[in-house]
């Protein structure tokens, strides 16, 4: 079953089953790339969704209705990471339409921007630290509120991802990208400490070079052919084989997991 919210609105979903016995989740970045995968891989091992997206309706869309093709419900919510409104809503709506949050995917991202620091523009930057690190901690905050079981919540799993280039710096690229990514691996391990006795786990993922839409997103389309070569294991990795690893950080087999980051990266 889909839903959709659009800001300012509820869905009235009466024919919606509510009560079932399997994790809730929530996906930023939902409608392409890895956020797309993780969705299917989800969908697969039984996770009711809620799948965030800020523009990509058609995409959004589309993944809904490939993971309804398992049986789990599925919601849509349009949402801007970088608004707290839109955070709260989100996990609003999940609640409301799906019910308690347990999971939570911080996949919403972009960098906006290919070359030198000092050639990129400020409001750039800006963006790029509100998506990537801003609204991962927005997101993170929230769900710590809901899912916290101090809090009353019914405990979960926060996985974000960050990248491959929190230690590689980007040079010549998005060094600012670079640093999100860097503060959204500190924030991990600390907010994993400040959790660990309220029932949530806190993890990363660190992928590499993946083909995804996000190198076009930045001007640069032909970018994971341009340096696939440094790459060790010698090919660009693909969303779906990042989507196992964040399924593992969210599942019970990772139980005893929490502040680490798994890089998924070809070797870089």
């Amino acid at each position: 079953m889909i839903g959709e919210t659009e800001p300012g609105s509820a869905l009235c979903a009466a024919d919606m089953i509510r009560g079932m016995d399997r994790p809730i989740t929530i996906i930023t970045g939902a409608s392409r790339g890895i956020g797309a995968a993780t969705a299917r891989w989800l969908a697969r091992a039984g996770h009711d969704l809620a799948l965030g997206y800020r523009e990509n309706r058609d995409g959004a869309e589309k993944v809904a209705a490939e993971v309804s093709g398992h049986g789990v419900r599925c919601v849509l919510v349009r949402v801007d990471v970088s608004q707290e409104a839109d955070v709260d809503r989100l996990f609003a709506d999940t609640a409301e339409q799906l019910g308690p949050v347990t999971g939570l995917v911080n996949n919403a991202g972009l960098t906006a921007h290919i070359g030198d620091l000092a050639d990129t523009p400020v409001e750039m930057i800006r963006r790029v630290i509100d998506v990537n690190f801003l609204g991962t901690v927005l997101c993170a905050r929230r769900a710590a509120q809901v899912m916290s079981t101090r809090r009353g919540g019914p405990g979960g799993a926060i996985v974000n991802v960050s990248s491959s280039a929190a230690t590689l710096g980007s040079p010549h690229e998005y060094v600012h990208y670079a640093g999100a990514k860097a503060a959204v691996d500190a924030m991990t391990m600390g907010l994993a400490k400040e959790l660990a006795e309220d029932g949530v786990r806190v993890n990363a993922v660190a992928p590499g070079l993946v083909r995804t839409d996000i190198h076009a997103g930045a001007g640069d389309a032909g970018r994971v052919e341009r340096v696939v070569s440094r790459v060790p294991l010698g090919r660009v990795g693909e969303p779906e084989e990042i989507a196992p690893a964040i399924g593992w950080l969210l599942s019970p087999e990772s139980g005893y997991a929490t502040g680490t980051v798994v890089r998924v990266s070809g070797g870089l």
